[in-house]
């Protein structure tokens, strides 16, 4: 009976069969339930629409997995080169060791804002997901894992340690990706990629192989960080510099030959004075000049050491006398090779102490920074100790302190890539979002130092070098060529492949990261190709500032390398996510909350308005759960908003009355006129400012205002005109919102009106703007400023709302009473309003702005009260005038400010001296 009645007078019967195939393509693809589970959904969803209810409350959890699966399923993400414009991002590539934190939620929602909107416009947009292989972190977990199970590194092959590495990621790489699902992420999934795929991995040995041959690549002996947990040498984009409580121990190095003779020098590191192989002061410093040409005794290991002059040296520092470790410190070894001293490496790559420390061999360096202060001490050696704050290198993939280490590693040179790299950023060929990163970039790329690309892990891309018996190196894509170029290059000689040994080390997760936006396409191997050809260059990217200098700028590099062209157009960077204390969140810190608990609890689009509430381009994230309720308030109130509506009787029988006319005509280009200011948001990167004109035109003008002018008298049905233009409106806002809110959106989409199946707001046109009618807006603004006031004044007197109060309107006040008369009547509860003519005798007077407006009151009239209220309104609009007449009187910001600036504040000024004049009178009056 529900269907035959339903199908012919209920225009959701279309919805209904969408519904029902969503609900089951949910079923098939997203929740595996039972078919009695499957059953009653399927009941209630046709239940609710027959009966045209609404679920009082809103559930997130059924409706953003069954939306999602209905995406997914209809491949509504897909994208594949055709005759349209194409919009592309390539995602940032989490690490495949990862899980979802606050900051990849923060990026990746802007990047599905950004997505989103592309498709509405009719772009071809693809988002093309995938994970980074993250050698340094990987290969830790899996290490770590292999611990748990009694099995060392040590003891496996290279290719058995890589079939575990492999089915680590087999079975954890994805979660990461999963959890972006959850998110709402529509990425093209069919897409995914993985560094360490085979056509990425090929992709980057090609490169270091032309690279190598271009001259740019090359292998060397330099002093590099070392990281002693990973085991491995690190960039210096790697490390991260933070300042920490450290000691500066003062110590007596005996003079050579001179009994009781002394020469004391500061240090925050004594562990390495077993390293030490000289001692140097400024030439210029008078108190050091007698030690010219003089020799050191090293304490403890008694090593005979010369002391140097050089101007490196700051006398204002310590004692003026530094100690020369050129294994351990990058300035030590550069004066090592000026004065041609002995290089003394003490460390082994765990940070313990090898054999050429003849001390405390086999112990930490940490252990020993504390004996060796105490045996500095028993003899005789150390002067002092005092607090001292320094700079400390960490690791930024482990946290460990690094070591500066003398090592052979493969570098690439980057002056020549950094030039055209730098000119296209500074000439806005590329756009930084905000603009003031620039200088940052441009700092590191004036000043770019080449690049350590070895790492000694066993996880990543192995290097294509090929070692000789000779020791000589070939450098190919295969061993095979690698074979083919020896035996051409020596011709004399004969080899085979038991000849060749690979190069050990992989290289940095960087080196396959910089390629990203052309090997995601294959563009490396076949540079002709369809895709690379349609896809690249990409239009946006969406990034962290932190890896400004790892990632983003060498994807410049490598796109102008190798395509002869940006590799993106525009780059947005997010701020740091942090909390209430101004703290970056961190798992160590438990300052982060679970974005999946997150979401479970605010709801996916929830958390996604929360997260972008307070957060423009390139500035840091106050994060506060309380935004997340934010935005799952505004979730319930959009669809209270739909329950209303859709609780209302329609009848086609009644006319449209003025005020519903007014209202929908001034929605129609308050909507426009906030569209405009909405896609100007959009086009400048101002997202966050894009959602919080979207959350005030449906919050404040659609809410509030709209659907209070147009709702219909208690139980009295709402004329079909007003209620099509209702739901048009609607429809409107929600795909302006879909972006923001992609699973409430659809879901009122389809609740509005009969959708057909495959059909879906994602899909749906971004709305069209048109010019908007500034003379209505004005009228119904004014009459808004009206309506609040007699709202301030019913609730200041005592008056119930629904004590119906008559309005008397000067004629100067330009409300028409076809407009803004019709609005203000019905908002404001009027028996009566009039225009123009003599003003009630009992008439108590307020103000709108300028105009004095008036109201019979009668005994509800307090002279005193109302004396004091104007008295105090009085001395505010004095002292507001006080501050907008010092602001024109300020050169600086007429000099500055535009013209539409100062013309508001010229029109604050006429205002208030307008209301000035009315407070004085009315006080004159009743005083």
């Amino acid at each position: 009976m529900c269907f035959e009645g339903q199908k012919y007078r209920n225009p959701s019967w279309g919805r209904m069969k969408t519904v029902c195939k969503i609900q089951a393509g949910a079923c098939n693809k997203a929740n595996p339930l039972s078919f009695y589970n499957f059953a009653t959904s399927v009941f209630n969803t046709i239940y609710l629409i027959c009966m045209q209810e609404i679920p009082a409350k809103y559930n997130p959890a059924l409706t953003e997995d069954k939306w999602y699966a209905y995406w997914e399923g209809n491949g509504f993400f897909r994208s594949e080169p055709d005759e349209r414009e194409p919009y592309c991002i390539v995602i940032p590539p989490p690490n495949v060791t990862g899980v979802l934190h606050m900051g990849h939620m923060l990026n990746n929602t802007i990047q599905d804002v950004l997505v989103r909107r592309a498709r509405m416009l009719g772009k071809n947009a693809l988002w093309l997901p995938g994970t980074d292989h993250a050698s340094i972190a990987t290969e830790a977990k899996v290490v770590s894992k292999l611990r748990e199970a009694g099995i060392e590194k040590s003891t496996l092959s290279r290719d058995e340690f890589l079939a575990h590495a492999w089915q680590w990621k087999e079975k954890h790489g994805g979660i990461i990706l999963q959890q972006l699902r959850k998110l709402g992420a529509s990425c093209d999934w069919s897409r995914t990629r993985f560094t360490m795929d085979p056509a990425l991995y090929e992709s980057v040995i090609a490169v270091f192989v032309d690279l190598y041959e271009k001259g740019l690549i090359y292998r060397g002996v330099r002093m590099i960080n070392w990281d002693p947990q990973a085991l491995t040498a690190l960039s210096d984009e790697e490390v991260v510099f933070r300042e920490v409580n450290s000691k500066l121990y003062h110590v007596r190095y005996p003079i050579h030959g001179e009994p009781g003779q002394w020469v004391t020098i500061a240090t925050t590191r004594p562990e390495t004075i077993l390293g030490d192989t000289a001692v140097c002061v400024n030439p210029n410093d008078e108190r050091y000049t007698r030690l010219h040409g003089k020799k050191a005794v090293i304490p403890l290991v008694n090593r005979v050491v010369p002391i140097i002059t050089d101007e490196y040296v700051d006398p204002e520092f310590g004692t003026g006398c530094l100690k020369v470790t050129p294994a351990h410190d990058i300035n030590d070894y550069n004066l090592g090779i000026k004065y041609n001293l002995e290089t003394i490496d003490i460390f082994n790559d765990d940070g313990t102490l090898n054999e050429k420390a003849v001390l405390y061999v086999g112990e930490d360096r940490f252990a020993v920074r504390r004996k060796i202060t105490e045996d500095l001490s028993s003899g005789g050696y150390l002067v002092k100790e005092e607090p001292y704050i320094n700079k400390v290198g960490f690791s930024e993939r482990t946290d460990a302190v690094i070591e500066p280490k003398l090592s052979r590693q493969w570098f690439l040179q980057m002056k020549s890539l950094a030039g055209p790299a730098l000119d296209v950023v500074m000439n806005d060929t590329i756009q930084f979002h905000p603009a003031k990163i620039k200088n940052a970039y441009r700092h590191w790329m004036e000043n770019v130092k080449d690049w350590c690309i070895s790492r000694q892990l066993w996880w990543g891309q192995r290097i294509p070098a090929y070692y000789l018996p000779s020791h000589d190196v070939v450098v190919a894509k295969t061993s095979e060529e690698a074979l083919a170029i020896a035996r051409a290059k020596y011709p004399d000689q004969v080899f085979s492949m038991a000849d060749l040994q690979q190069d050990e080390d992989v290289l940095d997760t960087w080196f396959s990261s910089w390629l990203w936006p052309i090997s995601v396409f294959d563009g490396i191997r076949h540079p002709d190709n369809a895709d690379i050809r349609y896809y690249y260059p990409t239009n946006d990217l969406v990034t962290a500032p932190e890896i400004l200098f790892f990632w983003v700028a060498r994807m410049v590099m490598a796109g102008l390398e190798y395509r002869g062209e940006i590799p993106f157009r525009n780059v947005y960077f997010t701020g740091i996510v942090r909390d209430k204390l101004g703290r970056k969140m961190s798992k160590q810190l438990g300052n982060s909350p679970d974005p999946i608990d997150l979401m479970k609890k605010y709801s996916a689009d929830g958390v996604r308005v929360g997260m972008l509430l307070t957060s423009p381009a390139g500035n840091d994230l106050p994060f506060d759960e309380a935004l997340c309720e934010q935005g799952r308030n505004f979730t319930n109130k959009i669809w209270n908003a739909l329950r209303l509506v859709k609780g209302w009787q329609v009848s086609g029988e009644i006319p449209q009355p003025d005020y519903a006319n007014v209202a929908c005509r001034w929605f129609s280009s308050r909507f426009s006129q906030q569209l405009d200011i909405i896609n100007d948001h959009y086009e400048k990167y101002r997202i966050s400012d894009a959602l919080m004109e979207t959350y005030r035109l449906i919050w404040d003008d659609f809410c509030a205002w709209f659907l209070e002018m147009v709702k219909p008298a208690y139980q009295q049905p709402i004329d079909e005109t007003t209620y099509q233009s209702v739901v048009a409106h609607f429809d409107a806002l929600m795909r302006v919102a879909h972006p923001f809110m992609p699973f409430i959106t659809e879901e009122i989409w389809h609740l509005l009106s009969g959708r057909e199946p495959n059909e879906s707001i994602m899909l749906a046109p971004w709305p069209a703007f048109r010019e908007a009618d500034e003379k209505i807006l004005n009228e119904i603004q004014l009459a808004a400023d009206v309506v609040m006031a007699i709202r301030n004044l019913r609730q200041e007197r005592g008056i119930p709302n629904k004590e119906p109060l008559s309005l008397y309107v000067p004629q100067s006040a330009g409300i028409m009473p076809e407009t803004g008369g019709a609005v203000i009547a019905k908002m404001a509860n009027l028996s009566s309003l009039t225009i123009g003519g003599e003003k009630p005798a009992d008439a108590y007077g307020f103000l709108v702005k300028s105009m004095e407006l008036f109201i019979p009151l009668g005994k509800n009239l307090d002279r005193e009260k109302e004396l004091d209220a104007l008295r105090t309104e009085l001395d505010y609009t004095r002292g507001f005038l006080k501050s907008v007449d010092a602001k024109l009187g300020n050169e600086r910001f007429m000099g500055s400010a535009p013209p539409k600036v100062i013309e508001n504040e010229q029109k604050k000024k006429t205002d208030a001296l307008a209301r000035i004049k009315i407070l004085e009178e009315k006080i004159a009056g009743l005083a």
